[in-house]
C-alpha cells in the first residue's frame, strides 16, 4: 500500500533521511519509531506529499504521492502540531475540509464531535491541547481516507480519550481497510496497537520488522553455572547486552529460542530461563548496539 524507495532528503548540509525504503501493508498499522532527531517527522512529510525527497520516491498502491491530487486526497496527515486556521471552530473547519476532499462525511462529522462532546462552534485556538487533537481526528476520520500518517498522535490525550481514539482507528482499519503509518516516542503504545515496526538512526533505516517477529527474535537469558563456562561462552551467541551480578547472567541475544536453548544447555546451567522483550526494551538495546545506549550523567 504504501512504499518508499532509497527515500533522501538534506537540508543544507545536514541529511535528514538517507536512503530510506519501507512497505507497508494495506490495512496493516506500522509503527515508525527512532531515536530523537532520526528523520522520522521529514520521512513522514515526504510520504505524504508535504516535501519532495531529493532522492527517491514515495509511493501508495504505486502512484507517486509528491504533486498527485488525487492521491493526496486519499493521503491525510496528522502532525505533531495539528493546524487550523486562526479563531476558527470545528464547524468552520469542516466546512473548509467538505470543498477540499470528496469524500467528505457529514454524518459521521456529527457523530464523531457529539462522541467526544466537542462544542463545533467554540474557538479551536480557545480549547486543550488535548481537544484540538480530538478536532484533527474528528475531521480527518471524517474524510474517510485510505492513508493516515500520524506524528506523536495520543500525545496530550487522557488515558480514556486515548483509548477511544485508537479504538476508532483500529475500527477503520478493520472494517475499511484504511492503513496507518504511525510515529511515536511512547514504545508501549505502540506494542499494544502495531503490526509491524521501523526503526530509524541518524537519518537511516535500521531495520523493519513484523512486531510479533521482532519479538521473538530477540529474548532476555538468565543462566547460572555450578561453575563458570570460559569467557568464550558468549561468542556463541549473537548478545547486545550481557551483564553479571553474583553467578547470575543475564544477557540480550538476538536469535530463535529454540537455537539459544540447546546451545546454552551443552554448558550444563544450574538456573536457566528464557524470557520475552518489552518493544521499549527491544528498542533501548538494538540502539545500544549501534552506539545509542543509556550512559550515566556525571556532574
Amino acid at each position: 500500500m504504501i512504499t518508499a524507495e532509497k527515500v533522501s532528503k538534506r537540508f543544507g548540509r545536514y541529511d535528514a533521511v538517507k536512503d530510506v525504503s519501507i512497505h507497508v501493508k494495506k490495512g496493516s498499522i506500522y509503527g515508525l519509531l527512532g531515536s530523537n532527531g532520526a528523520g522520522k517527522t521529514t520521512f513522514l512529510k515526504m510520504v505524504t506529499g508535504i516535501i519532495r525527497p531529493d532522492q527517491g520516491i514515495t509511493k501508495v498502491e504505486e502512484v507517486p504521492v509528491y504533486e498527485n491530487p488525487k492521491t493526496k486526497e486519499r493521503v491525510l496527515f496528522i502532525p505533531d502540531q495539528p493546524y487550523f486556521f486562526q479563531q476558527a471552530t470545528l464547524m468552520q473547519m469542516s466546512a473548509f475540509y467538505e470543498k477540499v476532499y470528496e469524500r467528505w462525511n457529514g454524518g459521521r462529522f456529527r457523530q464523531l464531535y457529539e462522541h467526544f462532546s466537542l462544542d463545533p462552534h467554540r474557538k479551536l485556538s480557545r480549547m486543550s491541547k488535548g481537544m484540538q487533537r480530538q478536532a484533527a481526528f474528528i475531521l480527518t476520520l471524517s474524510v474517510m481516507p485510505d492513508v493516515l500518517v500520524l506524528d506523536e498522535p495520543f500525545d496530550g490525550l487522557d488515558p480514556v480519550i486515548r483509548q477511544q481514539v485508537k479504538n476508532l482507528l483500529i475500527q477503520d482499519v478493520s472494517e475499511r481497510e484504511m492503513t496507518i503509518l504511525v510515529s511515536s516516542h511512547n514504545l508501549r503504545e505502540m506494542e499494544d496497537f502495531c503490526d509491524s515496526v521501523g526503526v530509524m538512526h541518524k537519518g537511516g533505516l535500521l531495520f523493519e520488522r513484523d512486531l510479533e517477529e521482532l519479538k521473538t527474535d530477540v529474548c532476555k537469558v538468565q543462566v547460572a553455572f555450578r561453575k563458570m563456562p570460559d569467557p568464550s561462552f558468549l561468542d556463541g551467541m549473537n548478545v547486545l547486552h550481557d551483564e553479571k551480578r553474583g553467578r547470575v547472567l543475564t544477557c540480550i541475544v538476538r536469535g530463535q529460542e529454540e537455537e539459544i536453548y540447546r546451545y546454552v544447555q551443552t554448558f550444563e546451567p544450574a538456573i536457566f530461563d528464557i524470557l520475552p522483550l518489552t518493544l521499549e526494551e527491544i528498542f533501548t538495546y538494538e540502539m545500544g548496539s549501534v552506539g545509542y545506549e543509556i550512559r550515566n550523567l556525571i556532574v
